[in-house]
Formats: C-alpha cells, structure tokens, sequence
C-alpha cells in the first residue's frame, strides 16, 4: 500500500532542508572563489546609513527542486497509470509553489551604506549588517572590486 502524505510530507521536509543549505554571508564570511583573489582598498567617511532587506537571487533553485520532488511524492498517488501522471503533475505544481515560496523567505537583513572616498568619489555599497554596525562619520575601510565588495572599520 503506498502513502502519498508520507511522499508530500518527506518532498515538503526536503526541500526545507535544501533552503537551509543555503551560505549565509557576513562582512566576515568569504566564498571559496573571493580566497586568495586580490582585492583593491580604498579608505573614506560614512555618509548615511539605511536598512534594506536583501532578497534571494532569482535561481528557481526552490521551484524545481519542490517541483522535482511533489512530482515523485504525486506519483505515488493512486492505483492506475493515469492517477500516477495526475498525482505526479499535481505534486510538481504544488511542491514548485512551494520551494519558490521557501526560497523566496530567505532574505536578509542589510544596510547600505554611502562614503566619500578620501579619492573625492561617493559609493553606496549593500551588505549585510544591522546600522548600529556603522554611524556616520565612521572611518571605514572598503575591500572589493565593483561586483563584490565589502565595508569594515
């Protein structure tokens, strides 16, 4: 006898586990590519500070790993071929749904944070952080290159 609400509760618990496989980065924390690689500093004053949420990239990661498993958990459903396809396209619909509803929860809170550079130029860079980590006319340090960089005191 087969158990299609043991198949959807294991896809569900799955695809929980997969988000939470998900690197979280810090102004402390490196990704294996960023070791090693050389990156320009340049030193400047807090201009302003303001929270923003920093949102999951758009991977679909979610959505086709819940999708992939409500499909195998949904055919599993029923006692015929065509309840099998049937339970499989509906396990697929729902288990997408979802893992993009999952992945879509994983954001982070952050802060951008504008500086004069002591080169005269003003950049914002986002990060994750909290604003009491920085005030203005803090004296910061920025490591990085323009597509990924990061602010420190």
């Amino acid at each position: 006898m087969k158990t299609p609400a043991f198949s959807v509760v294991c896809a569900g618990v799955s695809i929980l586990a997969l988000s939470g496989c998900t690197p979280q980065t810090g102004v402390s924390s490196f990704s294996r590519n960023e070791a090693g690689q050389v990156a320009t500093v340049q030193f400047g004053e807090v201009l302003a500070i303001r929270e923003v949420v920093i949102q999951p990239g758009q991977t679909r990661l979610g959505t086709v790993a819940g999708g992939a498993l409500g499909a195998i958990g949904g055919s599993q459903v029923g006692s015929s071929t065509a309840a099998n396809i049937a339970g499989g396209v509906t396990g697929a619909v729902v288990g997408g749904a979802i893992g993009s509803a999952v992945q879509g929860s994983s954001r982070t809170a952050g802060i951008e944070i504008t500086m004069r550079l002591d080169s005269g130029d003003n950049v914002a860079v986002v990060q994750p952080g909290d604003p009491r980590d920085f005030r203005v006319g803090d004296r910061v340090r920025l490591a990085g290159t323009s597509e990924n960089a990061r602010v420190t005191h």
